[in-house]
């Protein structure tokens, strides 16, 4: 197939960038572009999820972030001369099975920025001042027309992925429907700006009556703010810099308040959309280009760099010869995620228009780790499930120790571009080795808990903590997927049943004889790991 590039990413947002670096770090060929001038400006999505830490962890942006941000301040409540504090939600201990607990607070800017810089150890950088023109597909690939500061190009692909937020270019070359409606009679300005005569301590919250509120969030790792004030149904708002000043003090009563320093601003209205279908041949919807949420909740940004990270595995295992239907499997378990989240966000903020307490708690399902993929294609089996834990479900961490007795989380172990097949129990230590793997596309990193076996890594579970949190009754083998997700439960020498889960997600051809299937010395797609370095 002569195509000059594996996938072209168009939009280099979070959603875009997270997965130009899962793709990247597979070794395979991309190009990522974006309209834009540079990177968003803006904090807009401030809110990074549990579930999200984790993923940012694997792609190696995680220590940045949290070094760039900070948990959720207690919200202020202003009325009249009084404050009160309320948290939304309580500050969680980390537990063996949830490393990152807590709700992340980090403007979008520098999300965006610190999932990039991950871009240029693996030899890529985003095409800023480049959009997308034209394109058009045929049964081996795609032909995209791009216009950027050397004028007009024309490439091939083999895939393409629209990343290109609400107004997606690529979804309307596709003619694919985005089901839901805007609200025109109901607008928030956003503003990121300074606030004089505001202290820091708290996410300043000034209600009114009509569901007419103006808040202040401060941003981490910056004297800014971000001010949103919801607008009167009707009202058309003077945006330069003196008007919104004289409205937010309006709005919250205060004499003595005063922004300054704008740096961003814009007007939002509640987009409630959904792609009626992600796929279409060989391109792909993703993030906002798929589905748009109201701001609550923190969800838009946290399910669009997770359909990322569930489709760039799957692209890069058909790259490497893995049947065609997995990626259909990217939609079968996406979409109706979003469609629960798009429900979750739509009712909190509805709850903030009738001034209900229920707007500003948060909870489990905000944070989405208890999300999960039974339902869809690779996880509807009858095998595959302990008392806690089903295959599709999210692969809880654990502690164990290593052959010298140090302390490593599963989660180091879980950690890449590849596969992991867990033995637990001496029975299916023995097992391990005999599961065949393919020697095409992600690697398959083989763990034994409890067990000698010919594996990559063997550990121990001293504290009983991969047992509590797996619930495992018996010896069993457990396949965890590239993306954190449980590919296959079986029990002790039932390795037809990982086989069985190999041929829908990896290539065919797999070595009959295991330890050539499993030898980081033999032959390997291009970016697969190596893993002596845990051995």
């Amino acid at each position: 197939m002569n195509n000059d590039i594996d996938v072209l990413i168009v939009g280099a947002g979070p959603t875009g960038s997270a997965l130009a670096v899962d793709l990247a770090r597979r070794g395979v060929r991309i190009r990522i572009i974006d309209r834009n001038a540079q990177g968003f400006p803006g904090s807009r999505a401030k809110g990074i999820q549990p579930r999200s830490l984790e993923l940012l962890e694997d792609l190696g942006a995680l220590d940045e972030v949290l070094a760039s941000g900070s948990t959720y301040p207690r919200l202020g409540i202003h009325l009249g001369p009084f404050t009160i504090p309320k948290r939304m939600f309580k500050l969680a201990p980390t537990t063996d099975d949830i490393p990152y607990p807590n709700t992340w607070l980090i403007p979008q800017y520098s999300t965006d920025a610190l999932i990039q810089k991950r871009l240029a150890p693996l030899g890529c950088a985003v095409e800023y001042n480049t959009q997308l023109t034209g394109l058009t597909q045929d049964a081996q690939g795609v032909s995209a027309q791009i216009e950027g500061p050397a004028g007009v190009e024309s490439i091939r692909t083999r895939y393409v992925v629209g990343a290109d937020g609400g107004a997606s270019k690529v979804r309307q070359s596709l003619g694919i429907d985005f089901i839901g409606k805007t609200d025109e009679t109901d607008r928030m300005i956003i503003i990121d700006c300074r606030i004089e005569g505001l202290n820091r301590k708290y996410w300043h919250v000034w209600p009114w009556l009509g569901g007419r509120f103006a808040g202040a969030c401060p941003l981490p790792g910056s004297d800014l703010f971000q001010v949103m004030i919801r607008l009167q149904p009707g009202e058309e708002p003077q945006m330069d810099d003196a008007a919104l000043d004289a409205r937010f003090r309006q709005q919250t009563g205060s004499k003595k308040l005063r922004l300054s320093a704008i740096q961003w601003k814009t007007v939002f209205r509640p987009n409630i959309r959904l792609a009626e279908n992600y796929r279409l041949g060989r391109v792909f919807l993703a993030g906002d280009a798929a589905h748009v949420h109201t701001p609550m909740g923190a969800q838009g940004l946290n399910t669009g760099i997770q359909d990322a990270y569930n489709l760039g595995w799957k692209l890069g295992q058909v790259l490497a010869g893995a049947p065609d239907a997995l990626l259909d499997s990217y939609e079968d378990e996406r979409r109706p995620i979003a469609a629960r989240v798009l429900g979750l966000s739509t009712a909190t903020y509805e709850a903030l228009g009738k001034l209900d307490s229920t707007s500003i708690k948060r909870g489990e399902d905000e944070q989405q780790l208890s999300l999960t993929y039974r339902a869809g294609p690779l996880g509807s089996t009858a095998a595959g499930a302990t008392a806690k834990l089903r295959a599709g479900d999210r692969a809880p961490d654990a502690r164990l120790r290593d052959a010298q007795g140090n302390p490593i989380d599963l989660f180091e172990l879980t950690r890449g571009p590849h596969f992991t097949l867990v033995a637990y129990g001496a029975s299916a230590a023995k097992a391990l080795a005999a599961v065949a793997w393919p020697v095409r596309g992600a690697a398959l990193k083989r763990v034994a808990i409890d067990g000698l076996a010919d594996a990559d890594v063997c550990v121990s579970d001293v504290n009983g903590s991969f047992k509590t949190h797996y619930d495992i009754a018996k010896d069993t083998l457990i396949l965890i997927r590239p993306d954190g997700y449980i590919g296959q439960i079986a029990v002790t020498g039932n390795t037809a049943e990982i086989e069985r889960i190999a041929a829908l997600v990896a290539p065919p051809h797999a070595s009959r004889h295991a330890a050539a299937a499993h030898s980081t010395t033999g032959p390997v797609s291009r970016g697969n790991p190596s893993f002596a370095a845990l051995e």
